[in-house]
């Protein structure tokens, strides 16, 4: 019993001496780490990595989500390569909105042929994470709950700003401008005004019959939307012109509505005036996007992305049905012309469309 005794002893001595060289090379091993990634980050043209983060075109240095970070990288004839990228709520971004099959997808490829700018593919998380928070606050009951948790609207904004940021940034390269599309993410204008202070914002609007037509006839799903009806496509697409007009109008001064139809037939003069706005040096590579399509640094298109066809006389002559089916205003108003070929669209006011779904 003693030799028992005296050798568990032993053993554990031997371990505690075990353990306690291991814990003393251990910390002197993170100790000497700690001093090279120091030593690296403060030489400069050196690329460090912030806990081994990757990022798409390039590599993420430092800085925290509520003020700015730095981002190393770039797209051809972009931001300059050897150059850091700081980014935060105070840049100008651009948000391109609208109804879906207004023209959003033109102009966001438009946009991306611009050596300078960078918008990228719908994201699809920014819509939805914007629509949640307007549900929050429009809850009196959730809001109550929060501001007694301590989430108040100062702790959601920070984290909204933050987490939108990110994503716009991180979901593509580095670019002297970046802009976000996701047509539904205007319905937040005024919000997106409020946290990013900088911000502009393009409203594509196109004559809602031909919108309604090209959703249905090409089976694009939009939630809320029921393609198997025109009138109920129409008053849907009626609620959200108006929600995302009036902001716009609100903003006027930071907000730019734009005409499908005016932008195809003068894409330069429109192009001009909306990269005037947006304080965007003037490029004739966005008068040829087409170019660029599925070009590295260039512009990437969904399948769907069929904007830059012009509709066949079938569809005229089915969309002509649609304006009779509809409502009797679109056959009466002296302000409104049917279509006749591409080269004859016109601009039809919003007010109309308001009548007709109210009416």
């Amino acid at each position: 019993m003693v030799m028992m005794g005296k050798l568990k002893q032993n053993l554990l001595v031997a371990c505690l001496v075990i353990s306690s060289v291991t814990v003393f090379y251990l910390g002197r091993h993170a100790m000497e780490c700690h001093h090279r990634i120091e030593e690296r980050s403060s030489q400069p043209g050196d690329q460090g990595v912030l806990g081994g983060l990757q990022v798409p075109g390039g590599v993420l240095l430092g800085g925290s989500l509520g003020s700015s970070a730095i981002l190393r990288g770039s797209r051809p004839g972009g931001h300059n390569l050897s150059a850091p990228f700081v980014y935060n709520k105070d840049m100008p971004l651009v948000f391109i909105g609208g109804v879906p099959r207004s023209g959003t997808t033109l102009m966001r490829a438009m946009l991306d042929a611009h050596p300078e700018v960078r918008c990228g593919e719908e994201t699809r998380v920014i819509p939805r994470i914007l629509a949640m928070k307007q549900m929050w606050s429009r809850s009196g009951r959730e809001k109550m709950r929060l501001d007694e948790a301590g989430v108040t609207d100062e702790v959601l904004d920070a984290a909204m700003q933050a987490f939108l940021l990110e994503i716009i940034v991180k979901h593509g390269e580095p670019a002297n401008f970046l802009c976000n599309k996701d047509p539904f993410a205007l319905k937040s204008l005024s919000y997106l005004a409020k946290i990013f202070p900088h911000a502009k914002f393009v409203l594509m609007i196109r004559d809602g019959r031909a919108s309604v037509h090209s959703m249905i006839s090409r089976k694009v799903t939009i939630a809320g939307f029921d393609l198997g009806s025109y009138r109920d496509c129409l008053t849907k697409w009626n609620r959200a012109v108006e929600t995302m007009y009036t902001q716009c109008l609100e903003a006027s001064d930071k907000c730019l509505p734009v005409h499908y139809e005016q932008l195809v037939l003068h894409p330069e003069k429109w192009m001009r005036t909306l990269l005037k706005f947006l304080d965007i040096p003037w490029n004739e590579a966005v008068l040829h996007h087409e170019e660029l399509i599925g070009k590295a640094g260039g512009v990437s298109l969904s399948k769907t992305s069929d904007i830059v066809l012009p509709p066949s006389s079938g569809d005229e002559q089915k969309q002509l049905s649609i304006n009779h089916a509809v409502h009797p205003v679109l056959q009466m108003d002296p302000y409104i012309v049917d279509y006749i070929g591409p080269e004859h669209c016109v601009c039809v006011y919003i007010h109309i469309y308001i009548y007709m779904a109210r009416g």
